[in-house]
């Protein structure tokens, strides 16, 4: 089996890490490393022994799979420009800045028969990939995700660079249709909303309340679902999957007993695991766990929250 051609496009602090995964994968030839910083390409193509360039045009027809990891701005162009070259594309998220712009890389990638996938790393969380909800869903989620400010992802709204993980997340457990949408938001340390609630009604009747903060001290990352006859309970920081549910007997007269149990996953590498995913797509030709598609269902919700947030933000 020859190996896949690769490249990344945009070395910053992401992008690098990008690189060193593609470098590590027997199955890939990291052939270059693109940024329009020159001194930061060069250190990233030396530590992973490949080439350095400043324009990513060079190498389109010359690659087999890229990942995109420039600014949000400039996501619909690049991986426009590689998917009409025929290169299957991995994009960070949101995938793209508009709706309309998803639809077209969607179009491209069908006409193409090309891989294209979203980075929502969350979904490869070890946590995550252990709990199985396919014989129940939630009537309620809570999502908290805070986190201390980091001035590299100021080019987004809180919704866009953080919210938008757990609207994947929970667009997929649902898979049901946003019906209804409320949201209010505040500024703390930037021009854009740094701290968001959402409260999303799905036409399956559940509803979730989804909170994002990049104006916090501390890290938190945490789900909770609450189902007809369980409650489970994800935190994704510390890789904790705790289900509850409703036992045979009784702990009070008439009331259900609950037994838990809780599972601690090890400290996985999951971008590691979610370009293992991108390269057996594309050998496989199966579509992507995070494919365009849903990239584009998650950027239209986090669109849709950030109108409401413009019209009420204080």
């Amino acid at each position: 089996m020859s190996k896949l051609k690769c490249a990344v496009i945009g070395v910053g602090y992401l992008g690098k890490f990008h690189a060193q995964k593609y470098a590590a994968l027997p199955d890939c030839e990291l052939v270059a490393v693109v940024d329009n910083n020159p001194e930061q390409a060069r250190a990233v193509a030396e530590q992973n022994h490949t080439q350095a360039l400043t324009d990513y045009r060079e190498l389109l027809g010359k690659v087999d799979a890229v990942s995109i990891v420039v600014p949000t701005s400039l996501h619909f162009q690049v991986a426009k420009d590689f998917l009409e070259a025929g290169a299957h594309v991995l994009v960070e998220k949101p995938i793209t800045v508009t709706v309309e712009e998803a639809d077209e890389l969607i179009r491209i990638a069908k006409e193409k028969d090309l891989r294209l996938m979203v980075g929502h790393l969350e979904r490869f969380n070890a946590a995550i990939l252990g709990m199985d909800l396919t014989h129940d869903k939630p009537l309620f989620i809570e999502s908290h995700r805070l986190a201390p400010f980091n001035p590299r992802a100021n080019d987004v709204s809180v919704v866009l660079d953080l919210m938008i993980h757990d609207i994947d997340i929970i667009l997929d457990i649902v898979d049901s249709e946003v019906e209804h949408i409320d949201a209010k938001g505040v500024t703390v340390l930037t021009s854009d909303t740094d701290i968001a609630n959402a409260r999303i009604t799905f036409k399956s009747g559940c509803v979730a309340n989804v909170t994002a903060s990049r104006a916090s001290l501390k890290v938190e990352r945490k789900m909770r679902m609450f189902m007809p006859n369980a409650y489970v309970s994800v935190d994704f920081q510390n890789r904790v999957l705790a289900i509850h549910r409703k036992g045979d007997k009784e702990m009070f007269p008439g009331v259900p007993e609950i037994l838990s149990e809780e599972s601690v996953f090890e400290n996985g590498d999951a971008l590691l695991e979610e370009i293992k995913h991108f390269v057996t797509c594309i050998r496989e030709g199966k579509e992507p766990l995070v494919s365009g598609h849903a990239g584009r269902r998650a950027l239209a919700t986090a669109t849709a929250i950030t109108q409401l947030l413009k019209q009420g933000v204080v």
